[in-house]
């Protein structure tokens, strides 16, 4: 359940470019939840058949609004500098790819929640996060977002649901495979988990 709720947090802060002038993490994060809640809640996109659509387009806003090669980075920690440069890019793509396949009709699930945001921490001279709440039936969810600028705009590199960070849960996930086997075991699992073998 947590692993739906980190999705569904990363994929409800995307919308809009934002750069230096745009203002601070915390509007930037508010405003694109409002707005990927907006798409979630399209009358003309609720059709069965407008499902595809629907995904289509937050998985746009996800690239535009994530910054996956941070997160890639960040995810493998040590274990990055052991991909050569196509490894690398490779990688970044079956990432994006499996947390699309893996979650995308969990989000489509998120429509009615309240979310009640809190304050920013610094976390570095560069990142930022932003806290919030998510207001639910069956209990309140914690939510931070981490954002980090980048060429004088935020993006988002990982979302923290109750304690429980996208990287570090899929940290654990591909150490086991890389501590004992090289790169291309893990690439190969990622093909054939996205099917792009």
């Amino acid at each position: 359940m947590k692993k739906h709720l980190v999705i569904a947090a990363l994929i409800l802060c995307l919308i809009v470019p934002v750069s230096a002038l745009a203002g601070v993490p915390l509007d930037m994060v508010k405003g694109n939840v409002d707005k990927v809640l907006e798409v979630l809640r399209d009358p003309s996109l609720k059709a069965e058949s407008a499902k595809k659509i629907k995904k289509d387009k937050i998985m746009d806003i996800a690239d535009k609004m994530f910054d996956f090669t941070e997160l890639s980075k960040r995810t493998l920690a040590q274990y990055w500098n052991k991909l050569n440069a196509a490894q690398q890019k490779e990688f970044v793509d079956l990432y994006k790819s499996l947390l699309a396949d893996t979650y995308a009709d969990k989000i489509l699930q998120y429509t009615e929640e309240k979310i009640v945001f809190g304050k920013e921490v610094p976390l570095a001279e560069k990142t930022v996060e932003v806290q919030s709440t998510v207001m639910r039936k069956n209990g309140d969810v914690s939510i931070y977002y981490r954002v980090i600028q980048d060429d004088g705009s935020w993006r988002i590199y990982d979302v923290v649901i109750e304690g429980v960070s996208l990287i570090s849960n899929y940290r654990s996930q591909f150490k086991e495979i890389l501590a004992n086997k090289p790169p291309e075991s893990l690439l190969e699992t990622l093909r054939k988990k996205t099917g792009k073998t």
